[in-house]
């Protein structure tokens, strides 16, 4: 085996890239109704929580050597897996979609020109992402992603150190803490099905998954607060028109641009390998091609203003999913249904998460619903293998 393995530098930089998104910025802006101090606390409470989950799925696929759907298999059977493979088909390609429309609107914002033509322009320099490859990004992904962090900073003390000290706005209460917690998880559990794609190829599997993690968070929090400090002092919730009032031209263009092409690469990329594990005629990077070709047509299209239906749905599936998968590996350390095709009880106990999330939705906590939905998961996956055990003794 000579496979070429990626550093724990280069994981770094992949996961580093995912952070910087106009995405997390925007999420961020809907954490101003809080006012600093409590949004601070949701940020970091909700970024802890969603790390966490992605170390542990991170873990499971670089111990293993597996993509984050070969993973899947060991706890949920080889055809029981299926099911969360083209669920996790559709949610790339739903975010490779979200992430080219809202980088287009921003761009366009900018610099008006039209819609469609900077989604072209976002959807082109993703498939020569996906084309130069994974393990080839090297120098070019560092250029990249340090242009995008310096960028980032300037963006962070125009807003923060040029603007004055930041307004006292009073709770309107028309976002709650639990809410928040939840808005801040949503991003590191939307990576949960994917950080295996990554983790898989790493030389050294513990210390690139922890980076991988650490960096992430890190970068994703730092967005957030740049999304929630634009919109309490300038009032504005649309990226561009954030961009434009703290100063930013062409300099905001590029952020735009590459933080969307940085973030959805790794959508589309991790589509492909999904693709694989529904069949292995497949070819993941031409896959990940045609992924990013009918999300940039869907980018086009389709309005999509208003994704909360969307990430809701991602926790409710992937949440109790990953829960399970925690269960099995960690705790029970079975996770040996790779040769089944379902592994019925586990299935079964995924699909009480699922609901559990859903009626969840509906019940404000602290600490949002997919921590509370996780942990009734995991102690249910063990209790049903307990007593399964049990029963066969007898």
């Amino acid at each position: 085996m000579n496979e070429k393995k990626t550093s724990v530098f280069s994981n770094g930089l992949i996961w580093f890239g995912a952070g910087v998104s106009i995405a997390e910025i925007l999420t961020g802006t809907y954490f101003a109704p809080l006012g600093f101090g409590k949004a601070m606390a949701a940020i970091l409470l909700g970024h802890l929580i969603g790390g966490l989950m992605m170390f542990a799925a991170g873990m499971i696929g670089a111990r293993e050597r597996r993509s984050a759907m070969e993973t899947v298999k060991m706890s949920f059977g080889e055809k029981g897996s299926l099911l969360f493979a083209a669920l996790n088909v559709l949610q790339l390609v739903g975010w490779t979609a979200i992430m080219i429309y809202d980088g287009a609107l921003a761009a366009n914002g900018v610099i008006p020109v039209a819609n469609w033509f900077w989604a072209a322009i976002i959807g082109v320099l993703i498939i020569l992402w996906i084309l130069i490859g994974l393990t080839n990004l090297g120098k070019l992904n560092t250029i990249a992603m340090t242009a995008l962090f310096i960028l980032s900073l300037v963006l962070f003390k125009v807003i923060f150190i040029g603007n004055g000290a930041i307004p006292a706005i009073v709770d309107d209460g028309s976002l709650t803490f639990g809410a928040a917690v939840e808005l801040a998880v949503a991003m590191p559990l939307s990576w949960l099905p994917l950080i295996s794609d990554y983790t898989r190829e790493a030389e050294k599997p513990f210390a690139a998954t922890a980076v991988s993690v650490v960096v992430y968070s890190l970068v994703s929090i730092f967005m957030y607060v740049i999304g929630m400090g634009a919109a309490l002092i300038t009032g504005e919730y649309d990226i561009a028109q954030i961009m434009l009032k703290t100063g930013f031209g062409i300099v905001g263009l590029v952020i735009i641009i590459f933080s969307t092409v940085t973030t959805t690469f790794l959508d589309a990329y991790s589509a492909g390998v999904s693709s694989v594990s529904i069949s292995e005629k497949i070819n993941e990077k031409w896959a990940a091609i045609i992924v990013t070709v009918i999300g940039t047509v869907a980018a086009i299209v389709y309005p999509m203003d208003n994704i909360t239906n969307f990430l809701y749905l991602i926790g409710s599936v992937f949440a109790p999913m990953i829960a399970v998968q925690i269960a099995d590996y960690f705790i029970l350390k079975k996770a040996n249904a790779k040769d089944m095709a379902f592994q019925w009880r586990n299935l079964g106990v995924w699909l009480i998460g699922f609901v559990l999330y859903r009626v969840l939705m509906h019940i404000d906590t602290p600490v949002g619903n997919t921590l509370p939905d996780m942990v009734v998961t995991v102690i249910l996956c063990v209790i049903v293998e307990k007593v399964a055990e049990a029963v066969k003794k007898n």
